[in-house]
């Protein structure tokens, strides 16, 4: 299977010339996004090895914002394209630990070289996830990193939003014990009134993330988290 590889670039023609030189290479060009909403749904849906990231893209996020989100959620290398160099820029982009960062103009062995660099990267990276296992097992597909607060799923993070994440870690905090509704509204929205519906979604939402195992509804009094299997 060729290796496949994602263009956001928000100028047409330099896209167009990246789609045909990567190409050129045997390589697989599975989309081209011009701003920061579409890159994520195409990275999320087609799971690129590499993603070419101009950093100066349309919409709300960067490319550096959009990289980030999708790391969250996806085992890839980002190769930053970028006319900037300034060491705010730099600096934001480090953190997201990216495979090559290209000053335009740039040229077809610099890329190349770049490339190679990604994919070395990337199966690194595959390696280190596929053995990443939590201090806290919960069964044998799902784990819990108590230090990083990452909840991994056979070897992969598997993402969730700010107040999902809260909500497994209180009840993981009363493991096997009850966490009733008024602590669960307290902790999560203690600024609002308390909202059932609302509750009851966030729950259903982590619920079904976890493939429905685990978490317990007690009737009329709050939820509990079972976890027979513990290092």
């Amino acid at each position: 299977m060729k290796a496949s590889v994602l263009i956001v670039e928000d100028e047409i023609v330099v896209s167009m010339e990246l789609e045909s030189y990567i190409e050129s290479l045997g390589l697989e060009v599975v989309g081209t996004a011009t701003n920061a909403k579409d890159a994520y749904f195409l990275a999320i849906n087609n799971k690129p090895l590499i993603i070419l990231m101009d950093i100066r893209i349309k919409g709300e996020m960067d490319g550096i914002d959009v990289s980030s989100k999708i790391l969250n959620e996806i085992n890839t290398s980002i190769i930053y394209i970028t006319a900037f160099c300034d060491e705010e820029t730099v600096e934001r982009a480090i953190k997201t630990n990216p495979s090559a960062y290209l000053i335009k103009p740039f040229n077809k062995k610099e890329l190349y070289a770049s490339l190679k660099m990604a994919l070395f990267n990337y199966e690194r990276n595959k390696e280190n996830i596929n053995t990443k296992k939590g201090d806290l097992v919960l069964d044998d597909e799902f784990s819990f990193d108590t230090q990083d607060l990452q909840l991994i799923y056979e070897g992969e993070y598997l993402h969730l939003t700010k107040r999902e994440l809260q909500l497994l870690v209180l009840l993981i905090k009363s493991k096997n014990s009850i966490v009733s509704v008024y602590e669960i509204e307290n902790e999560i929205w203690p600024d609002k009134a308390p909202n059932e519906s609302t509750r009851r979604a966030l729950v259903s939402r982590l619920r079904s993330k976890m493939k429905y195992k685990f978490i317990e509804t007690i009737p009329s009094t709050g939820y509990r988290i079972n976890i027979n299997s513990i290092n």
